[in-house]
């Protein structure tokens, strides 16, 4: 998990309603509340890169890309999360009148660091699933080029690999395309 989770008896209601109005953000899974930590100068390249790209490409259109300000939430196991870049389409749906939780994403991207990606890959991943216009999950590593393709076809989710800067992944729930190279623009990776 990406920090310390902390178990609590508030409700899906009252985590909601306390969120409001915290300094800082928690996701909240099956009653613990989880602070989200900050992230690093990789990481945040990467989350701009992905949705300034989709932003250009979907500009013109229906969809709209949200950054890791735009909560999820899930049912019917009620949960909430914080996604590096989240896209919906058509007419987004929102948990109520105060427009900050999203109910209807269609493609979800993490950005997976040594402290998240066990949670990213697993839990938080199997929560995403419950969501029925979810079509596409992106995993994209900020230590090496790697980047995990989660495609829904039908009721399974048949995962793709890319690891080559020359590689385009094709998003055909939104009709877009990003290239390794775009994704990982100005990342600088350390050697070992």
């Amino acid at each position: 998990m990406p920090s310390i989770a902390v178990q609590t008896d508030l409700t899906p209601q009252e985590y909601l309603a306390w969120e409001r109005k915290a300094d800082i953000k928690h996701e909240y899974l099956r009653g613990e509340i989880i602070a989200m930590s900050g992230a690093s100068r990789a990481h945040s390249l990467i989350v701009t890169n992905i949705s300034g790209e989709l932003y250009i490409q979907l500009k013109e259109g229906m969809c709209e890309v949200h950054t890791n300000d735009m909560r999820v939430r899930t049912t019917p196991e009620t949960s909430y999360f914080y996604p590096d870049v989240v896209v919906v389409c058509d007419q987004p749906r929102f948990e109520d009148n105060t427009f900050d939780t999203l109910l209807n994403p269609i493609v979800l991207v993490e950005v997976l660091s040594p402290s998240t990606e066990a949670y990213d890959r697993g839990e938080k991943f199997e929560h995403y699933q419950q969501l029925t216009s979810l079509r596409e999950y992106i995993l994209v590593s900020q230590d090496e080029v790697r980047v995990e393709h989660h495609r829904r076809q039908r009721t399974e989710w048949q995962p793709i690999e890319f690891r080559s800067l020359e590689d385009v992944l094709s998003l055909t729930s939104i009709d877009c395309e990003l290239s390794l190279e775009d994704i990982y623009r100005r990342v600088e990776f350390r050697e070992n």
